[in-house]
C-alpha cells in the first residue's frame, strides 16, 4: 500500500506537467461532514477542507465531454479525524449555450486519517499516550454538480459548486465497517499556459 503511494504522489505532477496544451487547475474548498449522502445539502458546525487537482479529457463534442480527474485533497473535522487523500474521478458534462454545465462523476481514491484528540493505551494498570500512525482507507466517491464557464473558448475559466457523497471503507470492522461522508464544493477551473519552445 505505501508503494502505491508513493507511486501516486510521484505520478501526480507528472501527470500535470505532462499535458501538451495549457494546463487545467481546479482548486476548491469544502464542507466536509458525516451524513447520509443526498439527505442533507449543507452542514453545520463547519468542517473545512481544500482539494486541488486537475483533469484530462476523453472525449469532446459539442455540448459534452468525458473526462478524468486527478486530485490531492485534506479535510479537518474537529469530532472525528483529519485526512490527506488521492483521488480520481471520471466524469461526464453536458454544458449549455448559455456557459452552464451539469456534471455527474464517479470516483475512487485514497485516504489517510488521523485522530484530532490524543487517544491512550491501558497497560499493566497504566494509560499511556498511544501513538498515531493513521489509518489508510479507500474512498469511492459519487458527485453531481453545476458550473458557469466565464466565455465560450476552449479554455475559459469556470466557476462551480459541487454535491460530492462518499464512504470510508474499512472505518471500523469490529463496529461501523462504513462510513459516509458528503462534501459540498465552491471552486473554480482556471488554465496555466506551457511555454512552448519556439522554432527558429
Amino acid at each position: 500500500m505505501k508503494r502505491a503511494i508513493l507511486t501516486i504522489i510521484i505520478l501526480f505532477p507528472l501527470l500535470i506537467f505532462g499535458q501538451k496544451k495549457s494546463i487545467p487547475v481546479l482548486i476548491s474548498v469544502f464542507n466536509e461532514s458525516t451524513a447520509i449522502p443526498f439527505t442533507r445539502l449543507f452542514t453545520t458546525p463547519l468542517h473545512p477542507g481544500l482539494q486541488l487537482g486537475t483533469e484530462f479529457n476523453y472525449m469532446i463534442k459539442e455540448h459534452s465531454r468525458l473526462y478524468q480527474t486527478a486530485n490531492i485533497f485534506y479535510f479537518y473535522h474537529n469530532y472525528l479525524a483529519q485526512g490527506f487523500g488521492l483521488h480520481t474521478e471520471l466524469g461526464y458534462e453536458y454544458r449549455l449555450n448559455s456557459g452552464l454545465a451539469f456534471e455527474g462523476l464517479f470516483g475512487l481514491g485514497y485516504l489517510h486519517t488521523f485522530a484530532t484528540s490524543e487517544e491512550y493505551t491501558h497497560e499493566g494498570g497504566d494509560y499511556s499516550k498511544k501513538a498515531d500512525h493513521g489509518n489508510a482507507r479507500l474512498c469511492p466517491s459519487l458527485s453531481i454538480g453545476l458550473g458557469y464557464y466565464l466565455n465560450k473558448s476552449e479554455n475559459s475559466p469556470e466557476l462551480f459548486v459541487r454535491y460530492q457523497s462518499w464512504i470510508e471503507y474499512p472505518y471500523s470492522p469490529d463496529f461501523i465497517p462504513v462510513m459516509t461522508h458528503i462534501s459540498l464544493h465552491i471552486g473554480a477551473k482556471f488554465f496555466i499556459s506551457k511555454r512552448t519552445k519556439s522554432n527558429d
